[in-house]
This record gives structure tokens, C-alpha cells and sequence, in this order.
């Protein structure tokens, strides 16, 4: 039985292997079919995704173009805008400027002091001691524009001088002085705040020394002689804007007299309130 079964078992195999064998050649298109076309299926897939990778930039950059300008356009906005706030307030600054100081006129009362000496002394080379005057100070101006104007000033000066002991027994002699000046204003500096200006004055001073002597004179005492001198004034005034019609002003002055024909280098200042009126 075992002989009989040996060829059918080896008939069984090789007819197993030839079928095997047909089979592989049909299996063969099946098997690899996938692969032969896919690069034909996937080529599609590759142009779609080559026609979208160039497309991919332009895309983004689509989008990028106008984000450019519109990253600009915020930047040359607010440019614009900052120039126009720095324009409107340049044209408040201007309006301002001009309220104030377009008037025609300008009064100031007010008052100051002057620190000089009375006299040479009655001993030679030995002068007096320097004094205060007070005054009460009147300046009337008349502006051409906003800058230049002329000015003139009156005022009247009082003081009590110190004589030291002398046999005259005339210790402290009160004096007076009466002064009329003009000459040009110049503001130097225009805010609509505040000005700075420098202003330059000439004329003439009445002094009375010897009011207070009880008779003695001025010779005997070392006071000035009484009389019309020469009065000259140098000053800065710094005025302060209350309203465009109103303001403060302060003036420290170099003051110039020459009585006895000699010169009294004094120094002091002036102030009072401002107020302004006209319309150039």
C-alpha cells in the first residue's frame, strides 16, 4: 500500500507545483498592478500639490501685500495726526500770543525802590552811606507791534538818608526825588504766559535834599545840592499773563543819576499790575 501511495503523493505534488507555477504569471498583474499605476494615479495628486505649492507664496504673499501697507498706514496715520495736534496747538499758541500781546497801550501802577547815596559827605573822601527810596511808579506804553514800544515813565521817590553824628545834630534827613524818563520796550521773549523784555530810559530827576535840614543846607551836612540832574534807567522786565488784558511785572533796574555833577550808580527795582487796552 505504501508503494501505491508513493507515486500518487508525488503525482498530487507535481501536479500542485504546475498548477503553482500557471498561477504565479496571472497573480503577477494583481499583485503589482497597484504599483505600475500608482505613479500614474499619484501623479495627479503631485500636480495638484506642485500647482499648489507655487500657488502656496502667492497665496501667503496675497494676503502679505496688503498687510504691508495696512502695518504703514497705522505708522503715516498717527504721523498725520501727531502733526495735526502739534499744528492745532502751534496755532493755540499763536492765537494766544497775539490776545495778549496785540494791544496798543499798556499802564502799569505800581511801585519800587532805588538803593543810591544822598550826598559826597561833608568830610572830603569820606561819603555818605547808601539809602533806600521808595517810590510809587506810573509807565505808560505805546506798543508798535508785538515787540517794540516806547515807554515813559514818573515816579516819586522818598527815603530817609543817615547822616551819623554830626554838631548839627542832624541824623536823619529826609529826601525826596521827583523823575520824568523815556525810551524804548523791547520784548525779548513772548509766551502766552509770561514775556521778557529790556527796556532802556532817559530823562530827567528833581532832588530835594535839604527839605529836611531845619535850615542847615546840604553844603554843611555832605548832601547833595537841590536841583535837575540827569536820570538814566536800565531794566529788565519780566511780566506775568493773569488774562490777556491783565498781567504782573517786575523790573530790576540799573538806575543813573548825576547830581552835585557827579554820577549816583544805584540800583533797585519796580513792579505793580499791568493792564492793557487798545488795538493795534
Amino acid at each position: 500500500m505504501f508503494s501505491l501511495s508513493r507515486p500518487v503523493l508525488l503525482l498530487v505534488l507535481s501536479a500542485s507545483a504546475a498548477l503553482s507555477l500557471q498561477a504565479m504569471p496571472m497573480q503577477a498583474p494583481d499583485v503589482h498592478a497597484p504599483d505600475v499605476h500608482a505613479p500614474d494615479a499619484q501623479a495627479p495628486d503631485a500636480q495638484a500639490t506642485g500647482a499648489q505649492t507655487p500657488s502656496s507664496p502667492s497665496s501667503s504673499s496675497a494676503p502679505g501685500a496688503p498687510a504691508a501697507p495696512q502695518a504703514q498706514t497705522p505708522t503715516a496715520s498717527s504721523l498725520s495726526v501727531a502733526a495735526r495736534i502739534r499744528a492745532r496747538r502751534e496755532q493755540r499758541r499763536a492765537t494766544a500770543i497775539h490776545d495778549v500781546y496785540s494791544h496798543l497801550y499798556d499802564l502799569q501802577i505800581g511801585a519800587g525802590f532805588t538803593r543810591t547815596i544822598p550826598g559826597p559827605g561833608a568830610v572830603a573822601g569820606a561819603g555818605l552811606q547808601h539809602f533806600n527810596l521808595y517810590a510809587y511808579d506810573f509807565e505808560l506804553s505805546r506798543y508798535f507791534d508785538q515787540r517794540l514800544g516806547i515807554t515813559a515813565d514818573a515816579r516819586g521817590s522818598y527815603g530817609t538818608s543817615f547822616l551819623g553824628n554830626n554838631q548839627y545834630n542832624q541824623l536823619h534827613p529826609a529826601i525826596s526825588q521827583y523823575s520824568g524818563m523815556l525810551g524804548p520796550t523791547y520784548r525779548l521773549m513772548l509766551q502766552p504766559r509770561y514775556s521778557i523784555s529790556g527796556r532802556v530810559l532817559a530823562g530827567v530827576v528833581y532832588g530835594n535834599f535839604s527839605g529836611d535840614t531845619d535850615g542847615f543846607g546840604t553844603k554843611l551836612l555832605g548832601l547833595y545840592p537841590d536841583g535837575v540832574a540827569a536820570s538814566v534807567s536800565a531794566s529788565v522786565p519780566f511780566e506775568f499773563n493773569l488774562t490777556p488784558n491783565v498781567g504782573l511785572r517786575a523790573s530790576p533796574e540799573y538806575r543813573l543819576t548825576t547830581f552835585g555833577s557827579s554820577i549816583q550808580n544805584g540800583w533797585g527795582a519796580t513792579g505793580g499790575i499791568v493792564y492793557r487796552f487798545g488795538k493795534q
